[in-house]
């Protein structure tokens, strides 16, 4: 009787450990497809935000372009001041002695590997790190000299080394950079490397990253190949930070600096062809991308791609500019076809089909590229014909992905090496840390983009509230945010981080407005750029329009030819305003009442339109600091409470950089 109660026993506690081990299996389970959903849902906050500023960007180009296209005789005349072509090789500019701490070191030509140890040396310290600007001046000379004599794609070999080494984007990321060549070694003839674009924008260490890889290719010659990305772009750069850092750097100076800069930019290489068999473009192609219409390019006219190079008596060829476009911009999808890149705004989404036809027609094996920033630093796509290379880790933020760079040898077979950067910042960091620093920078990125739509979501909100009660249904709170921001997130998944503490019945959607109304928040916004303020920082993107509408190329614009464009603009580019509406701002521009507009009117117009979009901004702020919302003054807990751990994830320690403080495994090859 003892040994059945015993047997009885056991299997009870038998069936008890089972449906335990099953309950924590199932609880894990679903933890970890939680924690999966969050780190998605963050990626997708970053990537599509990025992609909307860039389109944001990238409009400016689709005006040129539909200007343009529909204003022929403008495009054909060409540009009467001929900017684009006055090459910043043939100006003298007087430097200035800069304030502050210089390093103490000397530059010669030929630069050497003994002026690259101290360049490294110099730059990877926190203080101190500035070059003297006529040690800038020299290598952005000698650099553009240089590349001035090569081909617009790079003929890449293994045979004598049998092998190479390819980066992807470094927007800046210094530590990143430091990283690849402590790991990898420096450049030389038997460890060649093509660095593939994006070097500066976002990041805080554009220019000591510019610098130094061109100091590189100055030193090894033929072990260094630079590839063009979207961003070694003028216009790109006012938005998105380089110039801006340059500025800061070398406050006296930044004006010569940065036309040397554009000369470099003209001259780099569209991109390169390992062994004729693997091409290495930023973007990547379309279904008419033709590499030997590239080839014949003149690539020195495209100081600024997203801004026409207008020549005297020379018209533009806008299939030309188009293929440019397409090597810089694209990206692949996962389904057939090719068609425009409606995300980015510029370049298309081309297909494994169109890359199959592609690489038919070149007689290439595969296609590497950048452009696109990865969790784990590379991609395979196309049945492996595509690879995509990434090499800035914490891109979005600490902890947000890994870097990589790659190699192949002499059969192109490619291994992979990933790492993350300043590892120390995160190695005593549990996981929720970690995740948390990541989840606060996507909403505040995602914060900051919906400020610019902020009296838009306010209206549209109030429509769905005619008692003013301060909350609305979830389903109508997702669609007012989708239909104003548009940038097809999953808002239901969304609601709580930016709607904190509502019920799960209804949106207070209040609490969402003032969020963006947090001090962070607004501070986050007053830190980036605008589209109108690139736009008026880079007066050569004005000064072309200017000479487009100016068809007569008389230097002044009459009120004929505004309308003219007007008409053109109304046809072919709806937009908010009136015909009237419009004519009536072209009146306005005639600062001095003569009935035209002459290049420093139109100038003057933009700055005084975008100084009052400031001021009408500063008082919205003050008009909102002093009355109440519809529910309370003040915000409530919750969303305080966020704003303060967004504020406290945002804080960063600087410090000299140590290219041995990384995380990085070798993660082998695919065939």
């Amino acid at each position: 009787m003892g040994c059945i109660e015993s047997r009885k026993i056991r299997k009870q506690n038998l069936e008890e450990s089972i449906r335990a081990a099953i309950f924590i299996q199932k609880w894990f389970r679903r933890h970890q497809a939680r924690q999966e959903m969050r780190k998605r849902c963050n990626w997708q906050i970053f990537q599509n935000v990025e992609y909307a500023c860039e389109q944001d960007q990238a409009e400016l180009y689709k005006f040129f372009n539909d200007l343009i296209k529909h204003m022929p005789q403008a495009a054909e005349a060409g540009n009467k001041s001929n900017s684009q072509r006055c090459s910043g090789l043939e100006k003298s500019g007087t430097l200035y002695e800069e304030s502050g701490d210089m390093a103490r070191i000397e530059l010669t030509v030929p630069i050497t590997k003994s002026h690259i140890d101290l360049l490294i040396d110099v730059f990877r310290k926190k203080r101190g790190n500035r070059l003297h600007p006529k040690y800038v001046c020299l290598i952005l000379r000698e650099a553009a000299k240089s590349l001035k004599q090569m081909p617009n794609l790079w003929m890449v070999s293994t045979a004598v080394s049998q092998q190479v080494t390819i980066c992807g984007d470094l927007h800046g990321k210094l530590d990143d950079l430091l990283v690849v060549l402590y790991k990898n070694g420096l450049p030389s003839a038997s460890n060649p490397y093509v660095f593939n674009g994006d070097f500066v924008d976002r990041g805080k260490r554009g220019l000591e990253v510019f610098l130094l890889l061109l100091s590189l290719y100055l030193a090894f010659p033929n072990a260094v190949f630079l590839n063009r990305g979207n961003h070694e772009d003028s216009v790109m750069n006012a938005r998105y930070g380089f110039i801006r850092e340059v500025e800061g750097k070398y406050p006296r100076n930044h004006k010569y600096l940065l036309s040397l800069i554009d000369e470099v930019y003209r001259w780099l290489p569209l991109g390169s062809i390992l062994n004729n068999r693997v091409l290495i473009v930023h973007g990547g192609f379309s279904d008419t991308t033709n590499l030997d219409l590239i080839k014949s390019i003149d690539r020195g006219k495209y100081v600024s791609i997203l801004r026409p190079p207008l020549m005297d008596g020379e018209a533009l060829d806008k299939a030309e500019w188009q293929q440019i476009f397409d090597v810089m911009w694209s990206d692949p999808q996962a389904s057939q076809g090719c068609k425009p890149n409606q995300l980015r705004g510029a370049g298309v989404w081309f297909g494994p089909d169109t890359t199959e036809s592609f690489l038919k027609r070149h007689r290439l094996s595969y296609v590497i590229r950048s452009h696109e920033c990865k969790p784990n630093g590379h991609e395979f796509m196309h049945d492996n014909k595509v690879i995509t290379i990434f090499s800035a880790s914490n891109y979005y933020a600490i902890g947000s992905n890994k870097g990589a760079y790659m190699r192949l040898n002499n059969q192109l077979v490619p291994h992979f090496v990933q790492y993350i950067s300043a590892a120390s910042q995160t190695k005593e960091l549990s996981f929720k840390q970690r995740m948390g620093i990541v989840e606060c920078a996507a909403l505040k990125e995602l914060a900051v983009r919906m400020r610019e739509h902020r009296d838009e979501l306010e209206e549209e909100f109030q429509k769905y509230d005619p008692d003013d009660s301060g909350c609305i249904t979830i389903a109508k709170w997702c669609f007012v945010m989708e239909s104003v921001t548009k940038l097809g997130l999953p808002w239901r998944l969304l609601r709580e981080k930016l709607a904190p503490g509502t019920d799960s019945q209804s949106v207070n959607y209040i609490r969402t407005l003032d969020l963006l109304d947090t001090d962070v928040i607004m501070k986050a916004e007053a830190d980036g750029t605008s589209v109108m303020d690139a736009l008026y920082a880079n007066k050569a993107s004005l000064e072309t329009i200017f000479n487009i509408i100016d068809a007569d190329h008389s230097g002044e614009i009459t009120l004929d030819e505004f309308e003219k464009a007007i008409d053109l603009l109304v046809a072919h580019m709806p937009g908010v305003y009136s015909k009237n509406e419009m004519l009536e701002k072209c009146r306005m521009m005639d600062l001095n009442g003569d009935g035209k507009v002459d290049l420093n009117e139109f100038l003057e117009a933009f700055r005084l339109s975008d100084l009052h979009r400031k001021e009408q901004q500063e008082e919205y702020l003050r008009k909102r600091s002093t009355t109440k919302s519809i529910i309370s003054q003040h915000p409530s807990d919750s969303v305080t409470k966020l704003a303060d751990k967004i504020s406290k994830n945002m804080v960063l320690i600087e410090q000299d950089i140590d290219p041995t403080d990384c995380e990085a495994k070798d993660v082998g090859q695919r065939s």
